[in-house]
């Protein structure tokens, strides 16, 4: 049986709607959840938190109905981006703010000293959180949300507001604390490397709804739709399925065959992702079903990695390269090279 349960959820907020919303999760998941700006993410989160009254549906948690029950006495914790930390305390008291009421002083302070040596903020327990940098205050809150060992800890974007530097070490740290706590995750956020990091699943959003929810995997190598294509930043590829050889389907996108491992005929939708893409002078010996020379049409430098737009008889791909690949392969713009790409990774998804 699912920890959470999310039953057919809605919810009336004037300009904006949660539109019988299903969701189950499992005890010990790490959930993310996607979606664009206004989709409803963070509404979901508050919802199951108990903040908002529900025009539909229910909320189960370990199989107990909590839909009308106060956000304090459902077992669950809510991280947000702000960190919401009370300025006039130190960092100890608020860590340990949850377990005033429940726990003796003993217990209390092994408690908040374990979590911070965890969480590796033993040494600024002294300290108040307007002394404390950006990752420290969200180290914090994290802490003050996981002492209390809830059934559900919910993030709001709790990364968003951090370097990147700081964010790959937030991440790792988070993943070692959870694993050893056993906490159920869900967690809300713009940035697909927090899925592949942190997720076992993920869930899209899109006006109100889940329109997908499967593993990081299914859901960015085969997502649902146009639109969950096109958001999780695959490349669609529209064509005309029809002959078979050596039991892949050929597909004509523009000028060019193309070849996938899915059964398709007539008129179809193709899903590539951008970094299954191996970009080579010469096609040679390969494992490659498609082979397709291409021209770079443009290079963005994104972080520690490069962005290519590739063309060719009528079709035009994204791809993913590193720096020391744009220097090995000596690739620019205008430059002809092969992409090569396995039958196994273009996906028909409609």
């Amino acid at each position: 049986m699912a920890l959470l349960e999310v039953e057919n959820l809605g919810i009336d907020l004037g300009d904006f709607h949660l539109r019988d919303v299903s969701l189950s999760v499992e005890e010990g998941d790490y959930l993310t959840v996607i979606g664009p700006t206004g989709a409803g993410k963070s509404v979901l989160l508050e919802a199951i938190a108990g903040f908002y009254p529900l025009l539909s549906g229910r909320v189960l948690l370990d199989g107990r109905d909590v839909t009308k029950e106060p956000p304090e006495r459902r077992g669950i914790s809510i991280v947000y981006q702000d960190y919401m930390l009370f300025p006039h305390m130190t960092v100890f008291d608020n860590i340990a703010f949850g377990l005033r009421k429940r726990l003796p002083t003993g217990e209390i302070e092994r408690e908040v000293s374990h979590i911070a040596r965890e969480l590796h903020i033993e040494h600024i327990l002294h300290r108040k959180p307007g002394t404390l940098s950006g990752g420290e205050q969200q180290r914090v809150a994290l802490a003050r949300a996981l002492v209390v060992r809830p059934k559900v800890l919910l993030m709001d974007e709790p990364f968003s507001a951090l370097d990147s530097k700081t964010r790959e070490r937030l991440r790792s740290l988070v993943k070692g604390v959870i694993a050893e706590y056993g906490t159920t995750v869900i967690h809300v956020t713009h940035d697909f490397e927090d899925v592949f990091a942190l997720a076992k699943h993920v869930a899209v959003m899109r006006d109100g709804r889940i329109v997908q929810f499967g593993t990081p995997e299914e859901v960015f190598s085969r997502p649902g739709d146009e639109f969950i294509a096109d958001f999780v930043g695959t490349n669609l590829l529209r064509g005309t399925a029809g002959r078979k050889r050596d039991g892949l389907t050929a597909v004509r996108v523009g000028d060019v065959i193309l070849y996938t491992s899915d059964e398709a005929e007539g008129e179809v939708i193709l899903s590539l992702r951008p970094e299954e893409i191996i970009l080579a002078r010469e096609p040679g010996e390969c494992s490659a079903q498609n082979v397709v020379p291409v021209m770079i049409e443009s290079m963005e430098r994104r972080g520690q990695l490069v962005w290519l737009s590739l063309v060719s008889d009528g079709l035009s791909l994204r791809a993913v390269v590193t720096p020391n690949a744009v220097e090995l392969l000596k690739i620019r713009p205008g430059e002809k090279f092969y992409a090569l790409f396995k039958a196994s990774v273009l996906r028909v998804i409609g």
